[in-house]
């Protein structure tokens, strides 16, 4: 197989997303990390099950995004909520995190909530087309004819590397690839990686260690699953 037959079938579009850098314009399409201020008339920052506030961790607008991972296509906002004390990898959604859907925006509200204790600093995203995202090689993701193809050519001399033929975002984003530091994850039948919210010095945020909180969304049951790692 050549190295052009590997890299188109194993590339995905996502849309990367670039913390601050411009000055914010704070209309309703702008996604934010750090931020949250559109809620339903009757929402409020979610609580845990202590009682604590849940930190806003992204506000994403997707219906201006060029791209939009099959699982979002019919959603126009994503709100994401995560405790200061991360929750238990694939922990069922509701306590220790939380993700609000709205298929339009109209009816929402704009509140200035925010919560004492979050230590993330907000950023406006600018988001950024990736036509080719690549799975990391030991995170899963690459199929095991296709890793025989790769190891193949290494072994011919004709790459020394996978990376020499592929790139992967570790930034913020949605669709593309997970990226996963530890091998062997998977979300779970039907579960399609939706998006991820990485580690960002200028938003303050550190996940463990320099990961990604990753999230996958059932096709049938609507389901979220969240996932985090590093190294």
């Amino acid at each position: 197989m050549k190295i052009e037959e590997i890299q188109s079938l194993l590339a995905k579009p996502a849309i990367a997303f670039e913390t601050g850098g411009f000055r914010p314009t704070n209309e309703n399409d702008e996604s934010w990390i750090g931020r949250v201020f559109l809620f339903g008339p009757n929402e409020e920052i979610p609580k845990d099950k202590n009682g604590n506030d849940l930190l806003p961790l992204a506000q994403l607008y997707l219906s201006s995004l060029p791209f939009c991972v099959p699982c979002l296509q019919d959603i126009e906002l994503i709100t994401v909520f995560i405790a200061e004390d991360l929750p238990e990898e694939f922990a069922k959604m509701g306590d220790g995190w939380l993700i609000r859907e709205y298929r339009t925006i109209k009816d929402l509200v704009r509140k200035d909530l925010k919560s004492p204790d979050s230590y993330i600093k907000p950023f406006p995203l600018k988001p950024i087309l990736i036509e080719k995202d690549y799975p990391l090689w030991d995170g899963g993701g690459v199929p095991s004819d296709i890793e025989d193809e790769i190891l193949a050519l290494e072994e011919n001399g004709e790459i020394e590397s996978y990376y020499d033929i592929v790139t992967h975002s570790y930034l913020h984003k949605i669709g593309g690839y997970p990226s996963f530091c530890q091998s062997g994850v998977d979300f779970g039948n039907d579960f399609e990686f939706a998006f991820q919210i990485s580690s960002d010095e200028k938003a303050k945020l550190n996940i463990v260690d320099n990961g990604s909180l990753m999230f996958a969304k059932n096709s049938n049951s609507g389901q979220w699953a969240i996932y985090y790692d590093f190294y």
